[in-house]
């Protein structure tokens, strides 16, 4: 029976999602090209995000400000889905942008496969939004992580829970 495990999740912490709202609001009432712009960040759910602005030009310009607020913040953006630019009333432009919660089942396939072709002694399952990778080795475990490191899922990946016994 495996002692060790370790899961790798894909979590962005709402928190400092919401740190960084409130930042780029700030920076956004004070820049002198979108102080009149009636330019808003919202937080709508627990999993999306609404941007407006006067144009789409403007809107370009607070999702740069955005982004540079959630690197400062440790949020990492290969977390985010950004949507189509829609029209909004009065000729104003809106973006809707997803955090990515969870590994979809695509990617979890993906990473299982790729575990299994690492060739390590180490078992990797499949249980719900996370995967988790167990083995009796914890150097294995350590390997496992550096080989899901070298690959590029696509989505971003967290190790947590690293437990050994």
């Amino acid at each position: 029976m495996p002692d060790n495990s370790f899961d790798i999740v894909s979590k962005i912490d709402l928190q400092e999602v919401s740190n960084a709202i409130q930042q780029a609001m700030k920076e956004i009432t004070t820049r002198f090209d979108l102080k009149d712009s009636k330019s808003s960040i919202e937080l709508e759910g627990k999993d999306a995000i609404i941007v407006h602005s006067a144009d789409d030009y403007r809107l370009k310009h607070v999702n740069d400000v955005f982004q540079q607020k959630l690197v400062k913040r440790g949020v990492p953006l290969k977390g985010l889905v950004y949507g189509p630019v829609e029209s909004a009333a009065g000729s104003t432009a809106k973006q809707k942008i997803t955090m990515q919660q969870g590994i979809p089942i695509e990617k979890a396939r993906e990473i299982v496969k790729v575990v299994k072709e690492s060739k390590k002694k180490a078992q990797a399952s499949i249980q719900g939004d996370l995967v988790r990778v167990s083995s009796k080795d914890r150097d294995t475990l350590q390997d496992i992580i550096a080989v899901m490191k070298q690959h590029d899922f696509g989505i971003d990946m967290q190790f947590t829970n690293y437990r050994t016994n």
